[in-house]
Protein backbone atom coordinates (compact mmCIF):
# COMPACT_ATOMS: atom_id res chain seq x y z
CA UNK A 1 0.00 0.00 0.00
CA UNK A 2 1.02 3.62 -0.45
CA UNK A 3 3.24 5.17 2.13
CA UNK A 4 0.19 8.21 3.11
CA UNK A 5 2.95 10.36 4.96
CA UNK A 6 3.67 14.32 4.47
CA UNK A 7 6.95 13.71 5.14
CA UNK A 8 7.13 11.35 1.77
CA UNK A 9 6.72 14.45 0.08
CA UNK A 10 8.54 17.11 1.77
CA UNK A 11 10.80 18.88 -0.16
CA UNK A 12 9.63 17.73 -3.41
CA UNK A 13 6.27 19.83 -4.05
CA UNK A 14 6.38 23.68 -3.44
CA UNK A 15 2.91 25.01 -3.53
CA UNK A 16 3.45 28.60 -1.51
CA UNK A 17 3.58 30.54 -4.57
CA UNK A 18 -0.60 29.48 -4.80
CA UNK A 19 -1.35 30.11 -1.65
CA UNK A 20 -3.78 32.02 -0.73
CA UNK A 21 -4.92 32.96 -4.32
CA UNK A 22 -8.29 33.64 -5.16
CA UNK A 23 -10.14 33.17 -8.56
CA UNK A 24 -10.61 36.49 -10.28
CA UNK A 25 -13.44 38.07 -8.59
CA UNK A 26 -13.94 35.75 -5.85
CA UNK A 27 -14.58 36.95 -2.19
CA UNK A 28 -12.04 35.49 0.30
CA UNK A 29 -13.06 32.57 2.30
CA UNK A 30 -12.22 31.56 6.17
CA UNK A 31 -10.03 29.35 6.23
CA UNK A 32 -10.92 25.52 6.92
CA UNK A 33 -14.67 26.61 6.39
CA UNK A 34 -16.02 26.83 2.94
CA UNK A 35 -17.93 30.30 2.62
CA UNK A 36 -21.12 28.66 0.90
CA UNK A 37 -22.08 25.21 -0.15
CA UNK A 38 -19.85 23.68 -2.95
CA UNK A 39 -21.96 22.57 -6.04
CA UNK A 40 -20.15 19.36 -6.47
CA UNK A 41 -17.35 17.54 -4.40
CA UNK A 42 -15.41 16.72 -8.16
CA UNK A 43 -14.15 19.98 -9.43
CA UNK A 44 -12.03 21.52 -12.23
CA UNK A 45 -8.84 22.80 -10.22
CA UNK A 46 -6.84 26.10 -12.58
CA UNK A 47 -3.64 27.94 -11.71
CA UNK A 48 -5.83 30.23 -10.91
CA UNK A 49 -8.30 28.55 -8.13
CA UNK A 50 -5.72 26.42 -6.66
CA UNK A 51 -5.65 28.86 -3.66
CA UNK A 52 -9.22 28.38 -2.98
CA UNK A 53 -8.86 23.90 -3.60
CA UNK A 54 -5.69 24.46 -0.12
CA UNK A 55 -8.30 26.46 1.75
CA UNK A 56 -10.87 23.73 1.46
CA UNK A 57 -7.99 21.11 2.23
CA UNK A 58 -7.88 22.53 6.16
CA UNK A 59 -11.91 20.99 5.92
CA UNK A 60 -11.52 17.50 4.10
CA UNK A 61 -8.82 16.46 2.90
CA UNK A 62 -8.54 17.15 -0.88
CA UNK A 63 -7.28 14.45 -3.86
CA UNK A 64 -5.60 16.35 -6.74
CA UNK A 65 -5.44 14.23 -9.89
CA UNK A 66 -2.98 15.61 -12.51
CA UNK A 67 -4.14 14.12 -16.18
CA UNK A 68 -4.74 15.05 -19.46
CA UNK A 69 -6.83 14.20 -22.32
CA UNK A 70 -4.61 12.37 -24.53
CA UNK A 71 -3.24 9.87 -21.82
CA UNK A 72 -5.04 6.74 -21.59
CA UNK A 73 -4.06 5.50 -18.12
CA UNK A 74 -5.57 8.78 -16.46
CA UNK A 75 -8.99 8.19 -18.76
CA UNK A 76 -8.92 4.53 -17.10
CA UNK A 77 -7.99 5.97 -13.33
CA UNK A 78 -9.62 8.90 -13.48
CA UNK A 79 -13.16 7.38 -13.22
CA UNK A 80 -12.57 5.08 -10.87
CA UNK A 81 -11.15 7.94 -8.13
CA UNK A 82 -14.67 10.09 -9.17
CA UNK A 83 -16.86 7.10 -8.05
CA UNK A 84 -14.65 6.20 -4.80
CA UNK A 85 -15.26 10.48 -4.02
CA UNK A 86 -18.40 10.39 -4.35
CA UNK A 87 -19.20 7.29 -2.21
CA UNK A 88 -17.95 9.70 0.35
CA UNK A 89 -20.49 11.79 0.68
CA UNK A 90 -18.65 15.25 1.29
CA UNK A 91 -15.43 14.33 3.08
CA UNK A 92 -13.14 14.01 0.46
CA UNK A 93 -12.93 16.70 -2.66
CA UNK A 94 -11.38 15.43 -5.81
CA UNK A 95 -9.51 18.36 -7.78
CA UNK A 96 -9.26 17.46 -11.36
CA UNK A 97 -6.17 19.04 -13.11
CA UNK A 98 -5.59 19.07 -16.32
CA UNK A 99 -1.77 19.43 -16.57
CA UNK A 100 -1.71 20.86 -20.16
CA UNK A 101 -4.05 23.70 -19.31
CA UNK A 102 -2.22 24.77 -15.74
CA UNK A 103 1.56 24.31 -15.99
CA UNK A 104 1.79 26.03 -12.89
CA UNK A 105 0.32 23.23 -11.22
CA UNK A 106 1.96 21.14 -12.70
CA UNK A 107 5.30 22.15 -12.34
CA UNK A 108 4.31 22.57 -8.51
CA UNK A 109 3.79 19.17 -8.05
CA UNK A 110 6.75 18.06 -10.11
CA UNK A 111 5.04 16.06 -12.05
CA UNK A 112 6.65 13.83 -14.35
CA UNK A 113 4.65 11.30 -15.41
CA UNK A 114 0.85 11.22 -15.43
CA UNK A 115 -1.60 9.97 -14.05
CA UNK A 116 0.08 11.11 -10.51
CA UNK A 117 -2.21 11.63 -7.82
CA UNK A 118 -1.26 13.55 -4.46
CA UNK A 119 -3.54 14.20 -1.94
CA UNK A 120 -3.63 17.28 0.52
CA UNK A 121 -4.10 17.67 4.22
CA UNK A 122 -4.36 21.28 5.48
CA UNK A 123 -2.72 22.73 2.75
CA UNK A 124 0.38 20.02 3.04
CA UNK A 125 0.78 17.34 0.07
CA UNK A 126 1.01 13.53 0.83
CA UNK A 127 1.60 10.96 -1.92
CA UNK A 128 -1.12 8.66 -3.07
CA UNK A 129 -0.44 7.01 -6.26
CA UNK A 130 1.36 7.41 -9.49
CA UNK A 131 -0.10 5.36 -12.87
CA UNK A 132 -2.94 3.70 -13.10
CA UNK A 133 -4.26 1.30 -10.13
CA UNK A 134 -7.14 -0.87 -9.36
CA UNK A 135 -10.38 0.33 -8.08
CA UNK A 136 -9.66 -2.34 -4.84
CA UNK A 137 -5.89 -0.24 -4.49
CA UNK A 138 -7.71 3.29 -5.20
CA UNK A 139 -10.14 2.05 -2.47
CA UNK A 140 -7.23 1.10 0.49
CA UNK A 141 -5.70 4.27 -0.24
CA UNK A 142 -8.64 6.60 0.39
CA UNK A 143 -9.14 4.80 3.40
CA UNK A 144 -5.61 5.35 4.95
CA UNK A 145 -6.10 8.82 3.67
CA UNK A 146 -9.18 9.48 5.86
CA UNK A 147 -7.37 7.98 8.72
CA UNK A 148 -4.75 10.24 8.15
CA UNK A 149 -6.84 13.06 7.73
CA UNK A 150 -8.62 12.84 10.89
CA UNK A 151 -5.12 12.09 12.72
CA UNK A 152 -4.25 15.87 11.79
CA UNK A 153 -7.74 17.30 12.71
CA UNK A 154 -9.10 17.51 8.98
CA UNK A 155 -12.20 15.59 9.38
CA UNK A 156 -15.16 17.32 8.37
CA UNK A 157 -17.75 17.23 5.70
CA UNK A 158 -18.47 19.51 2.98
CA UNK A 159 -21.87 21.26 2.31
CA UNK A 160 -23.07 20.00 -1.23
CA UNK A 161 -25.73 22.79 -2.48
CA UNK A 162 -27.87 22.01 -5.23
CA UNK A 163 -26.56 18.59 -6.51
CA UNK A 164 -29.66 16.80 -6.51
CA UNK A 165 -31.10 19.37 -8.44
CA UNK A 166 -28.52 19.42 -10.67
CA UNK A 167 -28.91 15.46 -10.76
CA UNK A 168 -32.43 15.57 -11.43
CA UNK A 169 -31.92 17.64 -14.63
CA UNK A 170 -29.33 16.04 -15.60
CA UNK A 171 -30.26 13.43 -19.02
CA UNK A 172 -29.64 10.38 -18.57
CA UNK A 173 -26.11 8.71 -19.69
CA UNK A 174 -26.93 6.57 -22.69
CA UNK A 175 -26.52 2.68 -21.80
CA UNK A 176 -22.73 1.30 -22.77
CA UNK A 177 -23.55 -1.06 -25.95
CA UNK A 178 -23.31 -4.91 -24.33
CA UNK A 179 -19.46 -5.12 -25.40
CA UNK A 180 -18.47 -2.11 -24.22
CA UNK A 181 -19.85 -2.71 -20.88
CA UNK A 182 -18.30 -6.19 -21.04
CA UNK A 183 -14.87 -4.62 -21.60
CA UNK A 184 -15.31 -1.75 -19.18
CA UNK A 185 -16.20 -4.16 -16.30
CA UNK A 186 -13.05 -6.16 -17.22
CA UNK A 187 -11.07 -3.38 -17.12
CA UNK A 188 -12.56 -2.38 -13.68
CA UNK A 189 -11.75 -6.17 -12.72
CA UNK A 190 -8.26 -5.69 -13.99
CA UNK A 191 -8.79 -8.57 -16.67
CA UNK A 192 -7.17 -6.75 -19.66
CA UNK A 193 -7.11 -9.75 -22.12
CA UNK A 194 -11.09 -10.14 -21.97
CA UNK A 195 -11.41 -6.48 -21.83
CA UNK A 196 -9.16 -6.65 -25.46
CA UNK A 197 -11.35 -9.63 -26.04
CA UNK A 198 -14.30 -7.94 -26.22
CA UNK A 199 -13.45 -4.81 -27.88
CA UNK A 200 -12.22 -7.14 -30.78
CA UNK A 201 -15.63 -8.34 -30.94
CA UNK A 202 -17.02 -4.88 -31.10
CA UNK A 203 -15.07 -4.21 -33.60
CA UNK A 204 -15.74 -7.45 -35.83
CA UNK A 205 -19.22 -6.36 -36.05
CA UNK A 206 -18.63 -2.78 -36.76
CA UNK A 207 -14.96 -2.30 -37.94
CA UNK A 208 -15.93 1.56 -37.70
CA UNK A 209 -16.76 1.63 -34.36
CA UNK A 210 -14.25 4.65 -32.82
CA UNK A 211 -15.03 3.89 -28.83
CA UNK A 212 -14.34 0.54 -29.45
CA UNK A 213 -11.41 1.15 -31.84
CA UNK A 214 -9.72 4.01 -28.70
CA UNK A 215 -10.53 1.67 -26.04
CA UNK A 216 -8.48 -1.26 -27.96
CA UNK A 217 -5.35 0.59 -28.26
CA UNK A 218 -5.82 2.01 -24.45
CA UNK A 219 -6.24 -1.60 -22.91
CA UNK A 220 -3.92 -2.96 -25.28
CA UNK A 221 -1.00 -0.87 -23.63
CA UNK A 222 -2.17 -1.08 -20.23
CA UNK A 223 -1.99 -5.30 -21.13
CA UNK A 224 1.27 -5.03 -22.62
CA UNK A 225 2.73 -2.74 -19.60
CA UNK A 226 1.25 -4.79 -16.96
CA UNK A 227 4.06 -6.60 -14.91
CA UNK A 228 6.85 -4.65 -16.69
CA UNK A 229 9.79 -2.88 -13.95
CA UNK A 230 10.72 0.61 -15.88
CA UNK A 231 14.17 0.42 -14.67
CA UNK A 232 14.80 -3.65 -15.56
CA UNK A 233 12.99 -2.52 -19.15
CA UNK A 234 15.32 0.28 -19.80
CA UNK A 235 18.50 -1.85 -19.01
CA UNK A 236 17.55 -4.52 -21.57
CA UNK A 237 16.77 -2.15 -24.30
CA UNK A 238 20.04 -0.32 -23.34
CA UNK A 239 21.76 -3.79 -23.43
CA UNK A 240 20.12 -4.74 -26.91
CA UNK A 241 19.97 -1.68 -28.90
CA UNK A 242 18.28 -3.72 -32.22
CA UNK A 243 15.70 -5.70 -30.00
CA UNK A 244 12.64 -4.44 -31.36
CA UNK A 245 10.42 -6.18 -28.01
CA UNK A 246 12.82 -4.47 -25.32
CA UNK A 247 12.18 -0.80 -27.25
CA UNK A 248 8.61 -1.81 -27.76
CA UNK A 249 8.71 -2.41 -23.63
CA UNK A 250 10.26 1.40 -22.52
CA UNK A 251 8.17 2.52 -25.41
CA UNK A 252 4.97 1.84 -24.08
CA UNK A 253 6.05 2.49 -20.56
CA UNK A 254 7.17 6.01 -21.57
CA UNK A 255 3.76 6.44 -23.18
CA UNK A 256 2.18 5.24 -20.17
CA UNK A 257 3.56 7.32 -18.19
CA UNK A 258 3.07 10.06 -19.65
CA UNK A 259 6.62 10.99 -21.77
CA UNK A 260 4.93 10.81 -25.21
CA UNK A 261 7.87 12.21 -27.00
CA UNK A 262 10.32 9.93 -25.61
CA UNK A 263 8.25 7.01 -26.49
CA UNK A 264 7.74 8.11 -30.50
CA UNK A 265 11.50 8.90 -30.59
CA UNK A 266 12.43 5.90 -28.94
CA UNK A 267 11.08 4.54 -31.80
CA UNK A 268 11.63 6.20 -34.72
CA UNK A 269 15.57 5.91 -33.77
CA UNK A 270 15.19 2.26 -34.17
CA UNK A 271 13.49 2.08 -37.14
CA UNK A 272 16.10 3.38 -39.76
CA UNK A 273 18.62 1.16 -38.04
CA UNK A 274 16.83 -2.51 -39.07
CA UNK A 275 16.89 -4.13 -41.81
CA UNK A 276 14.27 -2.83 -44.80
CA UNK A 277 11.72 -6.48 -43.96
CA UNK A 278 11.89 -5.80 -40.43
CA UNK A 279 10.43 -2.49 -39.95
CA UNK A 280 6.84 -3.07 -40.61
CA UNK A 281 6.11 -4.09 -36.66
CA UNK A 282 8.21 -0.58 -35.53
CA UNK A 283 5.38 1.51 -38.07
CA UNK A 284 3.03 -0.21 -36.86
CA UNK A 285 3.33 0.15 -33.32
CA UNK A 286 4.06 3.87 -34.34
CA UNK A 287 0.73 4.18 -35.73
CA UNK A 288 -0.99 2.49 -32.83
CA UNK A 289 0.60 4.86 -30.31
CA UNK A 290 -0.44 7.85 -32.52
CA UNK A 291 -4.36 7.04 -32.24
CA UNK A 292 -3.79 6.70 -28.44
CA UNK A 293 -2.75 10.40 -28.51
CA UNK A 294 -4.61 11.61 -31.20
CA UNK A 295 -4.67 12.59 -34.95
CA UNK A 296 -4.09 16.28 -33.85
CA UNK A 297 -1.68 16.51 -31.58
CA UNK A 298 1.69 18.75 -32.42
CA UNK A 299 4.05 15.80 -31.00
CA UNK A 300 1.94 13.60 -33.27
CA UNK A 301 1.76 15.48 -36.43
CA UNK A 302 5.79 15.91 -35.65
CA UNK A 303 6.20 12.26 -35.48
CA UNK A 304 4.03 11.15 -38.16
CA UNK A 305 6.38 13.68 -40.27
CA UNK A 306 9.47 11.95 -39.70
CA UNK A 307 7.90 8.77 -39.99
CA UNK A 308 7.48 9.32 -43.43
CA UNK A 309 10.80 10.58 -44.01
CA UNK A 310 12.28 8.01 -42.97
CA UNK A 311 9.52 5.74 -45.47
CA UNK A 312 10.60 8.01 -48.52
Amino acid sequence: MTDISPAALRGAVDLSSLRNRPAPGAPAAAAGTPQQPVGDVVVDATDATFGQILEISRTVPVVVDLWAEWCGPCNQLSPIIEKVTREYGGRVLLAKVDVDANPQLSQSFRAQSIPMVVALIAGQPVPMFTGAVPEEQVREVFAQLLQVAAQNGVSGTLPIGGADAVADEAPAEPELPPLHAEAFAAIESGDYAAAIAAYEKALAENPRDEDAIAGLGQVRLLHRVQGLELQAARAAAAAAPLDVQAQFDVADLDLAGGHVEDAFGRLLDLFPQLPVDERTPVRERLVELFGLIGATDPRVIAARNRLTSLLF
